[in-house]
């Protein structure tokens, strides 16, 4: 009796799994139902999809007829767009999605050019329709807070925390007027507090605003405040914690970082290469290696932009305005040309060691009314300062800023703010 009981006991169970089989299948079957994937816009499960890059020669015409599109509607296509987009300006090296249909012709019905990470251009034709615009993708900007300790240079320390160069460039420029990126000691620590672009919450595309900065250097907190004095115009600036702008009339060197003085403003120097004589040296020797970007240590206009085989080599000459001019020589090749106007900060040449020259440097060369001097030993005007009207406008927007820095531990290289804000996709 008893092992009745057990074989019946058995048999309910197994058929309690028959029963209960079909329901789990089912369930499953509706788990892994396919996502439908759209991009541009499009449904791409209803097109065969083809991604890829403009080789050197091609054009929008080879690549259409490629995909099977005739000629004469090629033409067509390029006349209606043209306002919006030239299709002569396709580059080599840009990718591309292609939209064909799913027939046996897998003929093109749609040209995504894509600009970059988050902009394209779509063109779409078929018999009764041709039109294209310009699409934006999604972008999420994303506030980060960084802290770094300076153990070689602060472009490696960058580095080192997985950081863009573009980040670091942008750094750099904030400071170029109140701190030598090359002095920076050993221990020296920063911190920053900055914006990150992502396409799809993943994708980097960029750098946004810098908001906060400091850097301590020799025991001295240098801070660097993000602030628009006047709306109307809209131009940022940095300023100190006492609101004294950062930016000063002149940059302290015409190369960014990377690089040594080998030759200091020197009236009794002699010189090797001119057999020991007394030759004055009424500039300063910025060497670097060869091909760094030279910079325009202040807005002017270009007076010179030469070539002398003896002496100067290629070098450019600006005048800043009645009082101030400099010079910059031995350059690999110039970036600007005589009459044009340039800004602080412009690339207007690269170093070398062209003319009568011993290693690549650009020897930077300063002018006071007309007389040659050491402009390390001028005092040299600021900026504008802040109007006495927007302090206490500024001081409430800093005071954020400067508590949010100051908790920034060291050890915290990444942290992710809880504030984001995005811009919405849209078609011009």
């Amino acid at each position: 009796m008893k092992k009745l009981f057990f074989l019946f006991s058995i048999a309910l169970v197994l058929t309690s799994c028959k029963e209960d089989k079909p329901e789990i299948i089912e369930e499953i079957a509706t788990k892994i139902e396919p996502k439908i994937v759209y991009q541009f816009g499009y449904k791409l499960d209803d097109y065969k999809v083809i991604n890829d890059t403009i080789k050197k020669g091609e054009s929008f015409g080879v690549i259409l007829d490629r995909h099977h599109v005739d000629y004469p509607i090629i033409n067509k296509i390029a006349r209606k767009i043209k306002d919006t987009f030239d299709v002569r300006r396709v580059r080599a090296g840009k990718p591309y999605t292609i939209l064909a249909s799913k027939d046996s012709l897998e003929k093109a019905q749609v040209f995504i050019y894509k600009h970059s990470k988050s902009t394209a251009t779509v063109v779409e034709f078929n018999d009764s329709l041709i039109h294209s615009y310009n699409f934006r993708k999604k972008i999420t900007t994303t506030e980060k807070e960084i802290a770094g300790k300076i153990y070689s240079s602060f472009s490696v320390t960058m580095d080192s925390l997985h950081l863009n160069p573009n980040l670091t460039n942008k750094i750099a420029d904030i400071y170029a007027w109140t701190l030598d990126f090359y002095k920076l000691q050993r221990g020296d620590t920063f911190k920053l507090i900055f914006e990150e672009k992502f396409i799809d919450d993943s994708t980097f595309v960029g750098y946004g605003k810098v908001k906060a900065a400091v850097f301590k250097h020799k025991g001295k907190d240098l801070y660097a405040y993000r602030f628009i004095p006047d709306p109307n115009k809209g131009i940022v600036e940095f300023y100190d914690e006492d609101g004294d702008m950062l930016r000063s009339q002149f940059l302290k060197s015409p190369i960014k970082f990377q690089y040594r003085i080998s030759s200091r403003y020197n009236l009794k120097r002699r010189i090797a290469l001119y057999g020991n004589k007394v030759r004055p040296h009424r500039g300063t020797d910025f060497a670097a290696n060869e091909g760094t970007p030279i910079m325009a240590t202040a807005s002017g206009t270009v007076t010179a932009s030469a070539y002398r085989r003896r002496g100067n080599g290629n070098y450019v000459k600006i005048k800043h305005n009645n009082i101030y001019s400099t010079q910059y020589l031995h350059m690999q090749r110039r970036n600007v040309k005589k009459g044009q106007y340039v800004k602080q900060g412009d690339i207007i040449g690269w170093v070398g060691h062209t003319g009568t020259t011993e290693g690549r440097h650009v020897c930077y060369r300063f002018w006071k009314y007309g007389k040659q001097v050491d402009p390390f030993k001028e005092k040299l005007p600021a900026a504008e300062p802040l109007k006495k009207s927007l302090r206490p406008k500024f001081s409430a927007h800093i005071a954020p800023l400067k508590k949010q820095l100051d908790n920034i531990k060291e050890a915290e290289y990444f942290k992710l703010s809880t504030e984001s804000n995005s811009t919405n996709t849209f078609k011009d």
